[in-house]
């Protein structure tokens, strides 16, 4: 079998190309991205930025707004803003070489970083020094990311110009991530194979008698039982993807 071959297409303008290449579960994709993105997103002026307000809600009006330019299609979606990363996504996972880079896929699929759609300016550029006292003074609009399964990694949909401002000021973007979330008969149909199994546990559960032992562990399935089924709405499914 050769190696698999992917393709990122904005309005059927490619934008990225990319092949996998490697035996066994660990694989190395050879990317190459192509001029001509444009972001789903309005350009940003320095009054909005300090007039703030709720990002989030913005950005998915304008996203519905230049749907051909941005990545939704029916289904649901959860945009919200993300504060947490883990170490390195926004340093040694972050891909800077333009327009060739080779990524190391992790055993299993996926690879966890950043991946901009453009080129990074350079910390000095005269649209990056404006920026950077936005990061100083808190104003900096948040970037847009976008949550692709088959890299386990996100996309750098707009705010390349506003991330290479908080990186030269030592700090992590602010974001909002956009992560396709699993249909309703698809999640449903989850919670219903985990109620079966949590039924049948629970069944051999009241079996044994009844002790202070019994309890708490009774007490402890129920427990995790509710928690699988609050977040199964809500947790990432995969990125639709045509052959």
């Amino acid at each position: 079998m050769g190696p698999r071959r992917w393709a990122l297409l904005q309005n059927e303008r490619p934008l990225l190309r990319a092949r996998s290449e490697g035996e066994g579960c660990c694989h190395d994709l050879h990317l190459r991205r192509l001029p001509g993105h444009r972001s789903p997103l309005p350009p940003v002026s320095a009054a909005t930025m300090r007039a703030g307000g709720d990002w989030t809600h913005r950005y998915a009006r304008w996203l519905e707004d230049a749907a051909e330019y941005g990545p939704l299609r029916p289904g649901r979606w959860r945009l919200s803003p993300r504060t947490t990363f883990a170490p390195g996504i926004w340093s040694c996972d972050l891909v800077q070489d333009w327009p060739d880079a080779t990524i190391e896929l992790l055993c299993g699929g996926g690879w966890h970083g950043v991946l901009p759609l453009r080129p990074l300016p350079a910390p000095d550029a005269p649209r990056v020094k404006a920026l950077r006292k936005h990061v100083r003074e808190g104003t900096l609009a948040p970037v847009l990311l976008w949550w692709v399964s088959f890299l386990d990694g996100w996309l750098l949909l707009d705010g390349h110009d506003r991330a290479a401002a908080a990186l030269a000021e030592g700090t992590v973007p602010a974001c909002v991530e956009l992560v396709r979330l699993p249909d309703d008969a698809d999640w449903r149909a989850t919670a219903a194979e985990i109620t079966r199994g949590h039924e049948e546990r629970m069944a051999r559960l009241d079996t044994h008698p009844a002790t202070p032992h019994i309890a708490r562990q009774r007490q402890t399935m129920e427990r995790g039982y509710a928690d699988a089924l609050s977040t199964l709405p809500y947790d990432a499914a995969a990125t639709p993807m045509d052959p």
